[in-house]
């Protein structure tokens, strides 16, 4: 029985370690609000969208499992931190460190090869669940980017983002006319997205209620 109960309390400590850890993207384009939104929340937020979806949407999903696998899916930030489109890791190398990650988070639990394998499956995105899960991840970071550019806390035509901005990956956004972070991640993200998502997106984009 004690050591089920360390079980517990070792993995709760290292997975919630994710409390403390602000999103990288917002530090690197300069999001001046004093409090940024930390990973955590950031998988909050991504189980509020799949509820939220769900309910008002026809979508063929299995809900439980769709938030299972958004409750996990950022653990391997534990240990690896959150690395994004511009630290230059190329998909190989991300994917052997998110599995070495993971393995390490989830040694201490008995269900650990069920959460591996059901990380693995998000990570495909070849299931319903798993492209569910996956849009919802990337559909709140573009609302929580939204909310930067709306309260004024992020320029991305500022000197200090510069370097950004000149990098391929959003000169050409801006070509197409993005004018902020939220347009930004749309235009990166689109092609991830299904109907339902583009939807959602577009409306946001076009402020409609």
């Amino acid at each position: 029985m004690q050591e089920k109960v360390n079980n517990v309390i070792k993995f709760y400590n290292l997975a919630t370690t994710l409390k403390n850890k602000i999103r990288s993207g917002w530090k690197l384009w300069h999001v001046s609000k004093e409090r940024l939104e930390s990973v955590a929340e950031h998988v909050y937020g991504t189980c509020i969208l799949a509820i939220a979806i769900d309910s008002e949407f026809e979508v063929k999903i299995d809900l439980n499992k769709v938030l299972r696998m958004l409750v996990l899916h950022e653990l391997e930030e534990v240990i690896i931190g959150d690395i994004t489109p511009y630290d230059h890791v190329n998909k190989k190398e991300k994917a052997q460190m998110r599995k070495a990650a993971i393995s390490k988070v989830l040694d201490s639990l008995v269900k650990k090869e069920e959460y591996e394998e059901l990380l693995d499956e998000f990570n495909r995105h070849e299931t319903n669940e798993s492209k569910f899960a996956y849009e919802c991840d990337k559909l709140e970071a573009c609302l929580e980017a939204k909310l930067y550019d709306d309260g004024k806390y992020v320029n991305i035509f500022a000197p200090e983002n510069a370097e950004l901005v000149n990098m391929d990956l959003n000169e050409k956004a801006i070509e197409k006319g993005a004018k902020g972070l939220f347009d930004l991640f749309v235009e990166h993200d689109c092609k991830a997205y299904d109907e339902i998502f583009t939807i959602i997106a577009n409306n946001i984009r076009n402020n409609k209620d």
